[in-house]
């Protein structure tokens, strides 16, 4: 009823949204004597706020046409390498014959964003590596006649794709994907898989979520699981494919998002009408950047996230070794070939510092000269997979970790 009601506002909204787009072009336009008026710039700002609050923000397209190989410029396609009803594994191929780079299998988050999230993690790494990345899908997208989407098969795709990659694979998972990924290569290692990846990135990531627990750990763990079913499970309403499966909607994820930094999001859009105001258009082009992917958020299959709830942030099964997968205990101790690098940020208020560094006590045979840890100083949540932080501090670390155990 939530969501039908949710779909209802959109509707009813859409006329506000195209009047306030049109004042801000009229306001804005060269040609219009509006447009030079004293307060022209006031009110094309507040329009365009505005609109901006009151937009459905779509899946943002990836933006990488191209990368620099060699010193040179070298055109980038996105090829479809595997298709499954809840997830696409994206090839960036690079339009380059000669170099046999590392190949890197991003896992992405699904856990609100879209995998676009990660744009700036994949074009850093282009130049120097052949990458793939998990591009989850909207549950509202996904049939009912597709099945249930369970943890296990998430874990079961990151194993296919690791398959399909081959052994000389490295992979990197950026926070959800970080616990599912150690269960997949856990188990995989266990069963004597004859592929194995080379090496193992994590990224700020709730290994184990009892170590410096955050804001999103105790909203997690104060509620029984009962509660989180019967709020915010929502079933897909008609104008959509996924018509009656039952999800954790986009929309009251975004709602969560928000309100963990209010303050802060109520600032940077003042900041933004300031922007706007004063004729800073490069800051304003930033905040719209930010905001474009921040707002794009998808729905999650109910039984996924309610699984994850209770799998990591309420019976910490992985840290405590009573995990099951298909009837199989996940060990990560069954791992001894495949490398291990942690990366923490000193500042990040969604996974503490020492949640992602517990890998490697659970994962005991991997030998020391191939594990590393990283806790980067001054450094948030998103700015340890994107940012200038990331290009020169962070990235640099993982290409010759990489290399190192290639």
């Amino acid at each position: 009823m939530l969501y039908a009601l949710h779909e209802m506002q959109h509707a009813l909204l859409a006329p506000f949204e195209a009047l306030a787009s049109a004042n801000q072009a009229f306001f804005t336009q060269p040609h219009s004597i509006w447009a030079h008026t004293p307060y022209a710039r006031s009110f094309a700002a507040a329009n365009e706020l505005a609109t901006r609050l009151i937009r459905r923000y779509e899946k943002p397209g990836w933006a990488i046409p191209e990368t620099v190989v060699d010193g040179k410029t070298v055109a980038v396609t996105i090829e479809p390498a595997i298709a499954k009803p809840f997830c696409n594994l994206l090839h960036f191929r690079r339009d380059t014959k000669k170099r046999q780079d590392p190949r890197v299998l991003v896992v992405a988050p699904l856990s609100g964003h879209h995998a676009t999230l990660l744009r700036d993690t994949v074009r850093t790494m282009l130049p120097e590596h052949d990458v793939y990345v998990t591009d989850w899908l909207d549950a509202r997208m996904v049939p009912v006649s597709e099945g249930h989407f369970h943890l296990d098969d998430y874990i079961e795709y990151v194993q296919e794709f690791i398959r399909f990659l081959g052994p000389d694979v490295h992979v990197v998972s950026v926070c959800q994907p970080t616990v599912p990924v150690l269960a997949a290569i856990s188990l995989m290692a266990a069963n004597g898989d004859a592929v194995a990846p080379r090496s193992m990135t994590m990224m700020g990531g709730p290994i184990d979520t009892r170590r410096s627990p955050t804001s999103v750990n105790n909203f997690a763990t104060g509620r029984p699981l009962a509660w989180f079913e019967s709020r915010v499970i929502q079933r897909v309403p008609g104008n959509y494919p996924g018509v009656g499966r039952r999800v954790y909607p986009g929309f009251l994820q975004h709602m969560s998002f928000i309100m963990m930094n209010a303050d802060r999001h109520i600032d940077a859009h003042r900041e933004f009408f300031g922007h706007l105001v004063e004729g800073d258009g490069e800051s304003a082009e930033a905040h719209r950047r930010f905001y474009d992917e921040y707002n794009a958020v998808l729905d999650m299959a109910a039984e996924y996230y309610l699984e994850t709830l209770r799998v990591v942030f309420k019976e910490h099964a992985l840290p405590n070794g009573t995990w099951d997968v298909r009837h199989q205990r996940v060990e990560p101790a069954a791992i001894s070939q495949t490398a291990l690098f942690t990366i923490e940020g000193e500042l990040d208020d969604i996974s503490g510092v020492g949640q992602t560094e517990a890998a490697h006590g659970l994962c005991t045979n991997i030998p020391d000269a191939k594990r590393e840890h990283f806790l980067v100083p001054g450094v948030g949540h998103y700015g340890i997979f994107s940012g200038r932080r990331y290009r020169e501090q962070i990235y640099p670390r993982i290409r010759e970790f990489i290399r190192t155990n290639a």
